[in-house]
């Protein structure tokens, strides 16, 4: 029973209340996603490519918005900074309510998406404040294992007010949406304080993390492995519709073994984590089996049988499900272990904008390559894959070289501007 437990429980402390409100805010996030894009083509009116233009301008605006918002959670203490925007959040979602047109739909979701943005990056200067190093990434994974589970429980949720299809349910989702939110401000305030770091030294750049070359590489090579959210969200239920023999209904179950396995097994992967090196491993063999993932992928569209098809659709899910949970414990490891401990906010925040920027460029990317070359196109993505997961070593190599040399260089560009300042 301790085993079991073990497994799905996050230990007691900061780590089991982290993961308590991840859970909230996911449940909450997996409703209003499932719901919100035929709330506004129905009920508001707008056209799909107007939905679609607004979001990507709106993941945008957040994606940078991360990183001065964690920036925030270092000055001023990353619990109360999460709380405020738990709470900004939750204010974003209700007045998505009386958003009756474009222009103020682009403006609300530009909040939304920077205020969930700030969130994470608060969130994860949390855990790196209150979690020893050695336990961040296992700690991480158990938010990540909750998160999955409340995505599933939201997207239910918004599969029922689907069925209904009426204004009334739609609302009753996003109001829904909005209480978690308020619930995860409520489950935050259970956490110790975290003492905001050490003032900055005299003339120190703010954004210390925009001047940081090999951390600015670690993240766009984790962008590039992060292509297998649009990868599995848009492009697979593409492919399996329009160029399989495999019946429609393996896009759901797919979506349900992605998830199910990330609730079983990610704290159980990320323990093989132990450091910076066995990080960097982790993240090579994600490459390799994104590779066979896509190889697998591609061999689906050979054949004229249903089964055939769906059996090695199945075998690239479970695939791609293992290389994801792979890359997530290496690239955690990575994203703490390389940000200096006083800047964690803001660091969190730059490495945390792979996820919207995966989400913006990808779509059109993956489009191209997998739709419109097809099989060829796959085997290009996994040499993708494999390139970047190999590329991270060096990378990291790189990023630990400089980590002393860059504090000393960002603090003396700092004070040379100040200078140069007042004597200007």
């Amino acid at each position: 029973m301790h085993a079991i437990t073990s497994r799905f429980v996050p230990p007691a402390g900061a780590p089991r209340v982290l993961a308590t409100a991840q859970l909230a805010g996911s449940l909450g996030d997996g409703a209003f996603l499932v719901c919100s894009a035929l709330f506004f083509i129905r009920v508001v009116g707008m056209s799909p490519s107007q939905i679609g233009l607004g979001l990507t301008i709106a993941w945008a605006v957040g994606s940078f918005a991360g990183v001065p918002l964690g920036a925030l959670a270092d000055r001023r203490g990353p619990r109360g900074t999460a709380i405020l925007l738990a709470l900004a959040t939750a204010g974003s979602v209700g007045t998505f309510l009386t958003v009756r047109a474009f222009v103020p739909f682009v403006l609300v979701a530009c909040l939304y998406a920077s205020f969930q943005s700030g969130l994470g990056a608060a969130r994860q200067a949390l855990l790196a404040g209150l979690v020893e190093p050695g336990r961040r990434t296992e700690a991480r994974a158990f938010m990540q294992s909750t998160a999955n589970a409340g995505l599933a429980i939201g997207a239910a949720l918004g599969g029922l007010a689907l069925q209904f299809d009426t204004e009334g349910a739609y609302l009753a989702i996003f109001t829904v949406d909005a209480v978690a939110f308020l619930v995860t401000g409520a489950v935050l305030t259970r956490l110790p304080s975290v003492p905001p770091a050490p003032p900055a030294e005299s003339g120190e750049p703010k954004l210390a993390v925009l001047r940081d070359r090999p951390y600015a590489a670690l993240t766009l090579i984790n962008t590039v492995m992060l292509l297998y959210m649009p990868m599995i969200s848009l492009v697979m239920p593409l492919w399996v519709v329009e160029r399989t023999d495999a019946p429609r209904w393996l896009v759901s179950a797919m979506l349900v073994i992605n998830t199910v396995c990330v609730v079983l097994f990610q704290v159980r992967v990320a323990r093989g984590v132990t450091g910076l090196p066995s990080a960097t491993r982790f993240v090579r063999l994600a490459g390799l089996i994104m590779l066979a993932c896509c190889a697998v992928f591609a061999l689906s569209a050979y054949g004229s049988s249903a089964w055939p098809a769906t059996l090695i659709l199945l075998a690239g899910i479970v695939l791609q499900v293992a290389g994801e949970m792979f890359l997530a414990s290496g690239a955690w490891e990575i994203s703490f272990g390389l940000a200096p401990a006083r800047q964690q906010g803001q660091y969190q925040g730059f490495f945390g904008m792979g996820i919207p920027l995966a989400r913006m460029l990808g779509p059109i990317l993956l489009t191209t390559l997998i739709m419109g070359w097809g099989a060829p196109g796959w085997l290009v993505l996994g040499i993708i894959f494999l390139t970047a997961g190999l590329a991270m070593t060096p990378a990291v190599r790189w990023a630990e070289r400089t980590r002393p040399a860059f504090a000393a260089e960002a603090t003396s560009v700092g004070r040379s501007r100040s200078v140069g300042a007042e004597r200007g």
